[in-house]
């Protein structure tokens, strides 16, 4: 049995519903606090791939660095908005979940249950 990591902000209440819900179902699972350990270009688009999601599926749209960056009114490649997220952590949605060769971003949280 694949063991289960999530990529999240601890602050975030989808993530704090997300981590309570892995408690409750006994996953051995590991939390990274992906503002603390930033992902790298690479890992981002390794879990993106997993999930069969595109960066612009993670794109938080209504953050405030979204916002400056020009992202709405601007063509950007998706190996730009990987560089962008990795730098603005703020600009990917969550929480991410990776088990094995799988991924969902768990919005909502009871998402997790596919992977489980």
């Amino acid at each position: 049995m694949s063991k289960v990591t999530i990529y999240q902000k601890p602050t975030c209440t989808t993530c704090r519903q997300a981590v309570q819900l892995l408690k409750d179902n006994g996953a051995d699972f590991t939390a990274v606090n992906y503002y603390e350990t930033p992902f790298t270009t690479a890992q981002l688009k390794a879990v993106l791939a997993k999930a069969g999601l595109s960066p612009r599926d993670v794109l938080r749209t209504k953050e405030d660095i979204y916002k400056e960056l020009g992202l709405a009114k601007k063509q950007v490649s998706d190996e730009e908005l990987l560089d962008l997220m990795v730098q603005y952590p703020d600009l990917i949605q969550r929480p991410l979940v990776v088990k094995g060769d799988r991924a969902v971003l768990a919005r909502p949280a009871d998402t997790i249950e596919e992977l489980l």
